[in-house]
């Protein structure tokens, strides 16, 4: 079988980790979970090369900085949006870049996965039914009641996955321990394999507005050494949908392989708590701390030491003069906070 191409998606603002991620330098761009960057330890994962091909990076010229610093070295080739459009339009920027019958392995940049060998296992089998043009996701296998994350159905069986029966919004969590029990949903991790043509045949089919805008953009768009700038002008008109609803949602072709690879968005302070090493109370500590009588406790700071005693369940990080202190259940609205937003 051919080589499959990693497709690396870097945007975002990285508001839901402020104040360590910041529109400047967002999530995928530091080292949060070990030594590596977020997007460093994308790249690195796909860099088998028996397995996997070049990498294509798409971003905006806010991260090209980043983006090259990070992944010299590594041959990507790098598609630069000229706007934030989304990831069907994303994805269907380097489809077009690429032979239609590539298999591309979408990937988020800022993503954490523990088990690589499972997660290049998993790779193998959504690219096996991405060549028999089904569009793959990933099904993460839940390991908790998560209300933050999407669910799919498995359908029937596919050979080395299954049909994807249903896609379910993010549950409260009544539905979501009712999911957990019953065995047959999975999480919805944002990683897919697609056959390149054949999904920008479903997206025409599907979003033929924003299939015809973004090969108008490839159209016109220039070459500049390893970079592509697609036209801005038909981009703009663009609509901008996310690749769950614009085609995977649509098409009668949707399938999943499961992965069980220890798989985490960092999409919080708690799911970063979550995937670092902690103590046996569950304390989770970056730079200069100490705890007393604490439990399930996540400290970040770049300096100043903190002291904490008798807290459950609080993230407290501390980058440069920008100081975030909140209860784990409170991390999702971080985003929300006057510094976040006008970090």
């Amino acid at each position: 079988m051919s080589k499959i191409t990693p497709v690396v998606l870097c945007g975002g603002s990285g508001t839901r980790l402020w104040p360590r991620s910041r529109k400047a330098m967002p999530k995928p761009f530091l080292p949060l979970v070990g030594e590596q960057t977020m997007f460093e330890g994308t790249l690195s994962r796909c860099a088998d090369p028996d397995q996997f091909a070049t990498p294509v990076i798409v971003t905006g010229s806010a991260h090209m900085e980043h983006v090259e610093a990070q992944s010299a070295g590594s041959g990507a080739a790098v598609i630069v949006e000229p706007e934030a459009k989304n990831t069907a339009a994303a994805i269907a920027l380097a489809a077009h870049r690429l032979d239609p019958d590539a298999v591309m392995l979408v990937c988020p940049s800022d993503h954490h996965i523990a088990d690589v060998p499972a997660f290049r296992a998993a790779a193998a089998a959504a690219a096996k039914l991405a060549a028999q043009d089904w569009l793959v996701a990933f099904g993460i296998v839940p390991t908790a009641p998560e209300t933050g994350y999407g669910y799919l159905l498995q359908g029937e069986p596919l050979d080395g996955g299954r049909r994807i029966e249903r896609f379910v919004e993010k549950p409260d969590l009544e539905r979501a321990q009712q999911f957990l029990a019953d065995g047959n949903y999975s999480w919805n991790g944002g990683i897919f394999a697609f056959r390149a043509g054949f999904f920008l045949a479903e997206l025409a089919r599907h979003r033929p507005a924003l299939a015809e805008a973004v090969a108008a953009a490839v159209a016109g768009g220039r070459e500049d050494g390893a970079r592509f700038h697609p036209d801005p002008a038909p981009f703009a008109a663009i609509e901008g949908e996310s690749v769950d609803y614009a085609v995977m949602e649509e098409t009668d072709r949707s399938a999943m392989v499961p992965a069980a690879m220890g798989w985490s968005d960092i999409g919080s302070w708690a799911a970063l708590r979550d995937a670092t090493d902690a103590d046996g109370d569950g304390n989770s500590v970056r730079g200069r701390a100490e705890l007393v009588d604490c439990s399930g406790v996540f400290v970040d700071s770049d300096g100043p030491r903190v002291s904490v005693i008798g807290l459950t369940d609080v993230a407290i990080v501390v980058d440069g003069d920008e100081v975030l202190v909140t209860t784990m259940d409170g991390a999702q609205k971080v985003g929300k906070l006057g510094g976040a937003a006008n970090q």
